[in-house]
Formats: structure tokens, C-alpha cells, sequence
């Protein structure tokens, strides 16, 4: 997931802890209950899954009550706790703020009879499956950050074909977290073949819009002057670009995003990025909810879904095949 703070949605504070956000008219007969547990209801990626979730479960019976966790992994568990204890759901989505800290809780929620969806974050501590990692766990929709990695490096290897040495400058989003760690260890194994690639500068982009991506760029200039390929979060590449025009330089650099968003599939069509890797915020809330609502009326477990592994190309987007795909988010 690519995380950004715009358009918040108001929450109130109840008892020190986040209250929940109740979504009214969500179902036309109140079925079943469910609680979605959102790291962020301000993430402008999660609240366009939730507007996916929030068809399906009007279709199908499900109320659906919004707890925020404002990026706060103890606030999360408190409502996690809180969830569980109230005996109300019969059904939890959750975007984990803490895979491995979460797990003792969503086993008690299932030894209680709840039905469980992890959505867009690693319930656990492997980075590397989308496959769910605790027993009981209905299915778990998400792209795992390592396979964003292999992704993103697959793209690089193809902008490289031809230029030898290769000079790549690497944008993580947040370097040091496991979530950038694992997607830099998936880029590395893709691109481990090619020795024409060289990753001659790192920077941290972040994921909050297009400053990060600036001041990073500027910064590597600073030590070197001409480079082939830059990589990174969608936000921290529209910095970049912008950057790069500013020096003149834009035209001679291949911007490679990952997040899929609606500023990428411009910069893909207009030639200023050579390409991204899909993100599909719209998709992993419908499936989503539509695993829940299977498992809530036949019991059924769906395990493991990657929303990019039917898509084109396995969801690597450039201009060869940039018309096959929609932006899902705004970016």
C-alpha cells in the first residue's frame, strides 16, 4: 500500500480510544455485522477500498462500522480488543498496523467465531506471501511488498535493456521499515541477473506526496550529475519529474513509479515515466468483501489473493500496454 493523508475523514474520541465511524444505509437488510479495522480512515488508498466494500456489502446484507487507527499500531489494538469483546460482529476486515502484534488477537477473534479478512497489510511476519498466516483467517487480499519488488525491479530490467552500465537511483519510501526492506529485497532478486544494473544512489521519497521525492532528488544531484533510471514510490517519482524538468534532464531519465496511480498513467502517456507497478486499492476492497460475505453465508476460506497476478503483464504498466489498465487512486 502506498500511504498518503489527504481528504480525512472526522472521527471523534471516545474513552481515550478511536471511536468507531459508523457507516449508515451501507446494507438494505442488516444481514450480518461487520468491523473494519482501517489504518487510516484519512489513507486516500484505503478509502477507496472502502468504497468498494461498501457496495458489495449493500448488496449483501452487511453493515459495516469503521473503526479508524489514525497510523497508530496500540490504538488498532485497543479497538481490536474491543471488537472482540463486544460479541456484536460477526465479521473483522483489518488493514494491520503490527502484522506480527496482531495475531494473538485475531486468533482469540476466530476461536470466538468471527470471521476474518486481512486486506492490503501482512497479518504476520512474511513479507513474501500474499497467503493468510494464521489458521482460520478467511482469505487475505493484498499484493505482498517483496512481489511489489520483483515487480518493480521486472519493469527496471526491461527500461535497462540496452544501456550498459545501467545507473539506477533507488527511492524508498521509508528505508529501514520492513515494508520498504522487503520491497527492496524483491527488487534486487529481479534485477540480480542483470549486470549492466547499478543502483549508484539511494534516497527516502516517503509516501505522502511529491516533496519527498524533490528534496531527494536534489540531494543525489548534488553527488551525481547524470544518472538512467530513477525508481520509487508513485509520490516521491512526481517530485522527481518535476525536479528533472526543472534541470533540464527529463527527457534522458526513465521515472519508474509503484503505486499505480492516476499521476503515473499520465506521466506513462505523456512519455515522462517509462512505467509503474499497478496498485489496486479498487480491487482489493471489492475482493475483499467479497470473500467476507462468502465466508459469512457458506463458510467458505479463499486464502491468499494477489489482485495483480490476473492482470496484464502481472501488473506492470508501461506505455506498451498502458491502455489494458485504469488508475484505482489518485496517488
Amino acid at each position: 500500500m502506498i500511504f498518503n493523508t489527504k481528504n480525512a475523514r472526522p472521527v471523534a474520541l471516545t474513552a481515550g480510544l478511536l471511536a468507531a465511524t459508523a457507516l449508515a444505509g451501507t446494507a438494505s437488510a442488516q444481514d450480518y455485522e461487520v468491523a473494519y479495522l482501517s489504518a487510516s480512515s484519512a489513507n486516500t488508498w484505503l478509502s477507496r477500498s472502502l468504497e468498494e466494500m461498501e457496495k458489495v456489502a449493500a448488496a449483501n446484507g452487511v453493515a459495516i462500522t469503521e473503526f479508524d487507527g489514525q497510523f497508530d499500531a496500540a490504538a488498532q489494538t485497543a479497538q481490536l480488543q474491543d471488537v472482540i469483546a463486544s460479541g456484536r460482529y460477526d465479521g473483522l476486515i483489518i488493514a494491520a498496523l503490527n502484522g506480527p502484534g496482531a495475531v494473538p488477537d485475531i486468533e482469540m477473534a476466530i476461536e470466538e467465531g468471527i470471521e476474518v479478512v486481512v486486506l492490503n497489510q501482512v497479518l504476520g511476519s512474511d513479507l513474501t506471501t500474499s497467503a493468510p498466516q494464521v489458521d482460520g483467517v478467511a482469505a487475505s487480499v493484498m499484493v505482498a511488498p517483496y512481489h511489489s519488488g520483483t515487480r518493480l525491479g521486472g519493469i527496471t530490467v526491461s527500461a535497462c535493456e540496452g544501456i550498459d552500465p545501467c545507473e539506477v537511483v533507488y527511492l524508498y519510501g521509508i528505508k529501514g521499515t520492513p515494508l520498504d526492506t522487503a520491497i527492496r529485497n524483491g527488487f534486487d532478486e529481479a534485477t540480480a541477473d542483470s549486470p549492466n544494473i547499478t543502483v549508484v544512489a539511494e534516497g527516502e521519497g516517503k509516501y505522502l506526496g511529491p516533496d519527498g521525492g524533490i528534496a531527494a532528488t536534489q540531494d543525489i544531484l548534488q553527488v551525481n550529475a547524470s544518472f538512467d533510471v530513477v525508481v520509487g514510490p508513485d509520490q516521491a517519482i512526481q517530485g522527481t519529474e518535476i525536479v528533472l524538468e526543472d534541470e533540464g534532464m527529463l527527457g534522458d531519465v526513465k521515472l519508474i513509479g509503484f503505486g499505480g496511480s492516476a499521476p503515473a498513467f499520465e506521466g506513462i502517456r505523456s512519455g515522462a515515466w517509462y512505467g509503474t507497478v499497478m496498485g489496486a486499492p479498487a480491487d482489493e476492497g471489492r475482493l475483499a468483501m467479497e470473500a467476507m460475505v462468502d465466508a459469512l453465508k457458506t463458510g467458505n476460506d479463499q486464502g491468499g489473493i494477489d489482485p495483480l497476478a490476473a492482470m496484464p503483464d502481472d501488473g506492470k504498466v508501461t506505455a506498451d500496454n498502458v491502455d489494458q489498465f485504469s488508475a484505482q487512486w489518485d496517488g
